[in-house]
């Protein structure tokens, strides 16, 4: 009873505490536009929101349009030369459409033939995501999967050998990778990009939450299962930005974003989708990194509780 009251409580804090109000907090937005313009506009952003937005300079054009679409900016003012507009990702989900739209009226005063600037998505969600939600979904059931498979494995089979659950693990993560993708791409056409390159990183994901739930059910025992809900479960999947991006989250809950299994996963699935691989391979590297480690303490921890069987069996 305390510790599903514990599971359950955590997940209403975190979330609630991430997302009952969320407000942006230095959202990257690039400008391409002459000073005066660029001082109005950065002006009137802090009017609308003191700390909500950040405003990063570009010579040109092109390379503030390049930043939406490697997702270093959320949208950009391109008012270097012809018709001011505002460019954004609708990639980027709801939210951030939303904010937006706030800003095309903020020409106001800058130039006095216009009453608000068009506002054009350069990266729309693919038409089978209306709500930009699938990458998360997709994410969510995988790493729930791979909390799930870490728990049971030593449920059912607490006396595998080290080779045969780091072989169980393999196979789980591919089959999930190989599914999920069928299902989230194929299937229902949710999340573009690669087949492979999203099984891959599905795969990667699921494994890497395995892997670190098996290591502390190994070696916390029961409890293991209440730390890997809390840190796996809750707060990876608060901080993964699927639902809000990073900068919509609160200042103690972001630095995960980057760290945990489902954040960093999700950046990559976002980037191999719509941000031309933004995210790709920092995502590969954390989700293989938490895989190599937590096997590698397996190993270590499985060597060390066999020497001392060894010891105490020759003992007199």
């Amino acid at each position: 009873m305390i510790s599903v009251l514990t599971i359950g409580l955590v997940f209403v804090s975190v979330f609630l505490a991430a997302f009952h109000t969320p407000q942006a907090h230095r959202l990257p937005v690039a400008v391409a536009a002459s000073d005066k313009t660029a001082a109005h506009f950065d002006v009137r952003l802090q009017r609308v929101s003191p700390d909500g937005f950040q405003v990063d300079r570009y010579p040109d054009n092109a390379s503030a349009r390049r930043a939406v679409e490697h997702r270093q900016a959320y949208a950009a003012l391109l008012a270097d030369g012809g018709k001011p507009k505002i460019v954004y990702a609708g990639a980027n989900g709801p939210a951030v459409s939303a904010l937006v739209a706030r800003l095309a009226s903020l020409c106001t005063g800058c130039h006095p033939s216009e009453k608000r600037w068009p506002v054009i998505d350069i990266l729309p969600l693919s038409s089978g995501d209306s709500r930009g939600l699938s990458v998360f979904y997709a994410s969510f059931g995988l790493v729930l999967a791979g909390f799930l498979f870490g728990q049971m494995t030593y449920q059912v089979a607490p006396r595998l050998s080290f080779g045969q659950r780091v072989s169980s693990l393999a196979l789980f993560a591919v089959v999930g990778g190989l599914a999920t993708a069928l299902i989230a791409s194929t299937a229902f056409g949710a999340i573009p990009g690669p087949f492979l390159g999203i099984a891959g990183l599905v795969a990667l994901m699921a494994g890497a939450v395995a892997a670190a739930t098996i290591l502390l059910i190994r070696i916390f025992g029961p409890i293991g299962v209440l730390l890997a809900s809390i840190f796996m479960i809750v707060m990876g999947n608060a901080s993964s930005g699927g639902v809000l991006p990073p900068e919509f989250l609160p200042g103690w809950l972001k630095p995960l974003a980057s760290v945990m299994p489902p954040g960093v996963g999700v950046r990559a699935l976002d980037g191999i989708a719509y941000f031309h691989h933004d995210g790709l391979v920092s995502g590969v590297v954390v989700l293989s990194a938490w895989i190599a480690l937590c096997i590698a303490a397996l190993f270590f921890l499985d060597r060390i509780a066999a020497s001392a069987a060894i010891l105490h069996a020759a003992r007199p």
